[in-house]
């Protein structure tokens, strides 16, 4: 016997000749059913196959970074942008009023489409400067209207009268004869004050302790260390608050609902002088992609809790969007790794034979039946 003859022995699969093989009807639709299943089966193996594997660990943060980045987009959809303000604080005492450096703000109708471009405000105290034949510069020193205790003092701006009549806790009622006001054209921004809306986005950049920042109506200053909105000539209930919070992450934005929770939450102010809290709690995230790219950012789950301010009550506080956040001591890192090649393969082989053989036993026994109730048939015995 030759080599190859008896390697034919070895043969586990050996074959029935095609006179002997009998095809039924049944056996080709179990089969094209088997064929439908297993290419189900093979394309989401390879799915699995081609998605990462994300591996999750959790341990103390170390990471010595001084800031954390806040970034958002929020509407007030009834408050022009003349009456609202961003101001953020932190644990450790340092306050930021009149955050405006890197957020934008833009004016919108009442049906939300954009009335201007957005604008990038700039706290800058503005001089006067006079040169009546002269190459010289005078700083004018502008009179604060006796609001100041100071005979020298100087009131330059619109900004600085106001600040001067807070200190004597006087009214300033109409700022229409402040010559220092002239060219903000308050009246006009009266008229606007509740007929438009307004878009607060862009990013700032706080301390990397815990803290909070507002978006508040009126006009934002510390006296006697203490935070203040000054609303005049309007009173806080007018304020309608509702808002949508569009976006608000914290360091690099990614996709997922643990990064920003509050997309597109819409918050409606059924009353005036409602002030809207959210409790954030900041767990310190790493990504690691498959390409051993290491993104650093921060999940966070959020508590909202909402309260009408009444003098009468004796509620403390005042209208506005409230975010307080605390860091988290713990940090999350994710890790992308690629899936096993071997594993992919023992998945196919174990799809294709298992499919194969119950597709057999299967059609074995509906043939078996079949056979079964012809020859009854046949014998006169079938009910």
């Amino acid at each position: 016997m030759s080599v190859f003859e008896k390697l034919r022995r070895f043969d586990a699969y050996s074959k029935t000749m095609d006179d002997f093989r009998i095809r039924t009807y049944g056996g080709a639709a179990i089969t094209i059913i088997s064929i439908i299943i297993m290419g189900l089966l093979f394309w989401v193996e390879l799915v699995d196959f081609v998605t990462p594997n994300l591996s999750e660990e959790l341990f103390v943060d170390t990471t010595r970074s001084p800031n954390i980045n806040i970034n958002l987009d929020v509407i007030i959809p009834t408050i022009s942008c003349d009456f609202l303000a961003l101001d953020a604080m932190d644990s450790s005492g340092e306050q930021h009023l009149e955050i405006d450096h890197n957020i934008y703000k833009r004016r919108l109708d009442l049906e939300g489409n954009p009335i201007e471009e957005p604008q990038k405000e700039d706290i800058t105290i503005q001089t006067k400067e006079v040169t009546e034949g002269t190459n010289s510069t005078e700083i004018l020193c502008g009179s604060c209207y006796g609001a100041s205790m100071d005979p020298k003092r100087c009131c330059n701006t619109c900004d600085e009268v106001r600040e001067a009549y807070r200190e004597m806790r006087w009214a300033l009622d109409n700022l229409e004869n402040i010559t220092q006001c002239k060219d903000e054209k308050y009246n006009e921004r009266l008229k606007t004050a509740f007929s438009q809306g307004c878009q607060i986005y862009g990013s700032l950049t706080v301390n990397r302790v815990s803290g909070s920042f507002h978006i508040a109506p009126g006009k934002s200053f510390s006296i006697n260390h203490m935070h203040v909105h000054d609303v005049q000539p309007f009173s806080s209930t007018v304020f309608n608050t509702t808002h949508t919070i569009k976006h608000l992450s914290f360091g690099a934005k990614l996709d997922g609902d643990a990064h920003n929770p509050l997309k597109d939450t819409y918050s409606v102010a059924h009353e005036g002088a409602t002030m809207f809290q959210y409790h954030i709690k900041i767990v310190p995230t790493s990504y690691v992609n498959i390409r051993g790219e290491i993104i650093n950012t921060n999940q966070f789950s959020v508590t909202k809790h909402q309260k009408v301010i009444s003098v009468l009550s004796g509620e403390s506080g005042m209208p506005g969007a409230f975010f307080q956040y605390e860091l988290s001591p713990l940090m999350v890192k994710f890790t992308e790794k690629e899936r096993s090649f071997g594993h992919f393969i023992t998945n196919l082989c174990a799809i294709i034979g298992g499919i194969y053989t119950v597709a057999s036993l299967i059609d074995a026994m509906v043939y078996r039946s079949v056979q079964l109730i012809q020859k009854k048939i046949e014998l006169g015995k079938l009910n």
